[in-house]
């Protein structure tokens, strides 16, 4: 079992950057917002399928990525069941790390539950393709949820 722990990946020593934090939370440096947890990305409380807990109300389009993250995932998801022939089904799962451009996701899992007569192999390069190209584009997503132009709950 091969593990990599990283501590402090958003310091940069060098520079004279650290992140300190008095409580040890996020809370003081504006990036939490208080919002109730019925209102998911998707709008649906689901809890015998997948579903995230963020709520994406009144967090920073900007900088929390779990709201960016959450409209990514769901933005993905559905290009995927409208585009991808054989798909029943999709999931998307997006996982950040501290410290890492929005671009460069620590993980992308994709959960595909394929039509009768197809098989994962049928559709695993349009799903890659779709993806790799809705995690390229993230940066986009700010103007659009500021704009309106996607649904957040």
């Amino acid at each position: 079992l091969e593990v990599d722990v990283q501590v402090n990946v958003g310091d940069k020593p060098r520079a004279g950057i650290f992140y300190l934090s008095v409580t040890g939370t996020s809370a003081e440096q504006g990036d939490d917002g208080n919002t109730g947890r019925g209102n998911r990305a998707n709008g649906l409380i689901t809890p015998c399928r997948q579903m995230s807990l963020e709520a994406t109300a009144g967090k920073n389009p900007v900088t929390h990525v779990g709201k960016i993250y959450n409209v990514l995932a769901r933005l993905a998801a559905e290009r995927i069941y409208r585009e991808v022939k054989g798909v029943r089904e999709v999931y998307v799962k997006i996982l950040s790390q501290i410290g890492k451009p929005i671009n460069r996701p620590l993980m992308v899992s994709v959960q595909v539950l394929p039509e009768k007569g197809y098989s994962l192999t049928n559709v695993r390069a349009d799903v890659r393709s779709i993806v790799v190209e809705e995690v390229a584009n993230v940066s986009r997503l700010t103007n659009l949820i500021l704009k309106g132009g996607t649904e957040l709950f």
